[in-house]
Parts: C-alpha cells; sequence; structure tokens
C-alpha cells in the first residue's frame, strides 16, 4: 500500500466514526508541534509571574497563548 497514491485506496469499507466514538479521542501521546525559538519583549511583571511559576515557564506561556489562540479561533469560527 505504500507504493500507492492515497486517491488510489479503497477506504469504502471503513465506518465513519460517530460523535460518541471521537467524544474520548486524545492528542497522540508523541504529537510534538514544531517550535519556533523567537526574541519577545514582555512586561516585567508579566515575565517575573511566569518565572515564579518555577521551571517550564516558557510551556505555561505557550500553553496561555495558545489558550488565547484557540479561543480566538473559535470566536471567528
Amino acid at each position: 500500500m505504500d507504493a500507492l497514491p492515497a486517491d488510489q485506496i479503497d477506504t469504502s469499507d471503513i465506518p465513519e466514526l460517530t460523535d460518541e466514538q471521537w467524544a474520548g479521542a486524545v492528542r497522540g501521546r508523541f504529537y510534538r508541534p514544531i517550535k519556533q525559538q523567537i526574541t519577545a519583549r514582555l512586561d516585567t511583571d508579566v515575565l517575573a509571574w511566569l518565572k515564579a511559576g518555577g521551571q517550564g515557564y516558557q510551556t505555561r506561556m505557550n500553553a496561555i497563548l495558545r489558550r488565547a489562540m484557540m479561543a480566538e479561533l473559535g470566536r471567528r469560527g
């Protein structure tokens, strides 16, 4: 099957997933979005607040920004 183009693979016998089946779906354990290193200027108090949470402040910052992005996209959609 690896040699076949996707449009030549017959998937007609694969049933559609129901909303109930999708309800328990989680992103794959090995999913890792591509990261890009940047330089950003943050207010001193914002950075202090993030760093006060201990190690991993950049990960927390990314999570906060991702939630904001998803909320904004949800409002548009």
